[in-house]
């Protein structure tokens, strides 16, 4: 996707700035795995902890914006002694172009993977031009 990656292309993240938070947490930002075909490009996003009910995805003025939450667990009557595993939100943004059809994204979360699917509009399919004979 190097050629083509003027339809999706990460913004640099910073604090968290639309959406603040009630909590004093670290907000990570996802590593992803971006892959094409002739039909959509499919986003895969690693957040661990995070699962389908404590995922925003809005779509607003060209920018996805993917946020996770995960929710610290600890058993009842237990206080934590000691942790090497940070946890955190997510937090990650892409410019999205008007080559992807924003009205059939669709987006599922498994495992702590956020897969979204972006379908490409018409116009960015790739069409075979056929050559006849004068």
């Amino acid at each position: 996707m190097a050629e083509k990656g003027k339809q999706m292309e990460p913004r640099k993240e910073q604090a968290p700035v639309a959406q603040e938070s009630m909590k004093n947490r670290p907000v990570y930002v996802p590593r992803v795995d971006i892959i094409e075909d002739n039909e959509a490009i499919v986003l895969m996003a690693d957040m661990p902890g995070v699962d389908e009910g404590n995922v925003d995805i809005v779509l607003e003025k060209g920018v996805l914006t993917i946020n996770g939450r995960v929710d610290d667990y600890f058993p009842e009557d237990h206080r934590l002694m000691y942790a090497e595993y940070g946890t955190g939100d997510y937090r990650r943004s892409f410019t999205v172009t008007d080559a992807i059809d924003h009205n059939r994204i669709e987006a599922t979360m498994k495992n702590g993977v956020l897969k979204l699917v972006l379908p490409k509009g018409e116009q960015a399919k790739p069409k075979k031009i056929s050559v006849k004979t004068a």
